[in-house]
């Protein structure tokens, strides 16, 4: 299974934070990474999100194809987001478009078995590739990748 974590870009300020927007300089992070992204992505994926504006205007950079999920949503916890992509016995690639803190403590139970504050930049992603060998599960981190390294 491959799980792909992408941070929203960088949004708007305001006090509705599911209806925050993309500032132009979170819509071109979303298209850089999205660009980067498809050139490296099998044809079989999916894309989730929360309900949030600006994480759903991020994985429209990449595709309009994509499920709403609020196990997703900003303050859900780590465990919900990993059962909402059956990790590590899904399989394919799932792309989470989401949030801060969740991401990183995601990132940091699945790469060193506890939650931890990691952070994930702003329009950033994590790929994360996890499969199973005789002697049990092998989790990897394929890249961490920012978009103002594009």
């Amino acid at each position: 299974m491959n799980l792909i974590l992408w941070r929203h870009a960088e949004a708007e300020d305001g006090s509705n934070d599911l209806a925050r927007a993309l500032t132009s300089k979170g819509q071109r992070q979303a298209r850089r990474m999205a660009a980067w992204l498809e050139a490296r992505l099998p044809d079989k994926h999916k894309v989730l999100c929360s309900r949030a504006r600006r994480s759903q205007e991020t994985a429209r950079a990449l595709t309009d194809k994509f499920k709403v999920d609020a196990n997703l949503d900003p303050g859900a916890s780590y465990a919900s987001l990993l059962a909402a992509v059956d990790w590590p016995h899904g399989s394919g690639t799932v792309i989470v478009v989401g949030h801060q803190p969740t991401l990183g403590a995601v990132a940091s139970m699945v790469l060193a078995g506890e939650p931890a504050p990691w952070m994930i930049r702003k329009g950033a992603l994590w790929w994360i590739s996890y499969r199973e060998r005789e002697s049990g599960g092998e989790t990897s981190l394929r890249v961490a990748m920012s978009p103002d390294l594009l």
